[in-house]
């Protein structure tokens, strides 16, 4: 069955860093749509920023110049590079892929955490 693993959450200060991975198994991850989302709790889960099979990017406002999505084909894993974070982005983040243009989730990962203290 398909796999997305995530990990590199954690707990880190204001203005720190974090790099997330998520590992994808038993998907065609070289024409897959991969995206990450994050869920605080009370609300719902949105898109941070997704890449496409061509490696065209889309990020969240919130998020652009911060932080930046990548992926590697031949390790079939996906990037998030979070920088300057604040405590607003505290959050589990979801790795997520779909086959075609567009991010519509069709698999999820199990999620990470990830805390921002003041």
């Amino acid at each position: 069955q398909v796999q997305l693993v995530e990990s590199g959450g954690g707990l880190v200060q204001t203005g720190g860093s974090l790099r997330l991975s998520c590992a994808a198994s038993r998907i065609i991850f070289r024409i897959s749509s991969m995206a990450w989302y994050r869920q605080a709790p009370g609300k719902q889960r949105e898109l941070v920023a997704g890449i496409s099979s061509s490696g065209s990017t889309n990020y969240a406002d919130t998020v652009k110049g911060r932080f930046i999505i990548s992926r590697d084909n031949a390790r079939e894993t996906v990037y998030l590079e979070m920088n300057s974070l604040k405590p607003e982005d505290t959050a589990v983040y979801y790795c997520s892929s779909n086959y075609g243009s567009g991010f519509t989730p069709q698999y999820w990962g199990q999620g990470t955490q990830v805390t921002v203290s003041s």
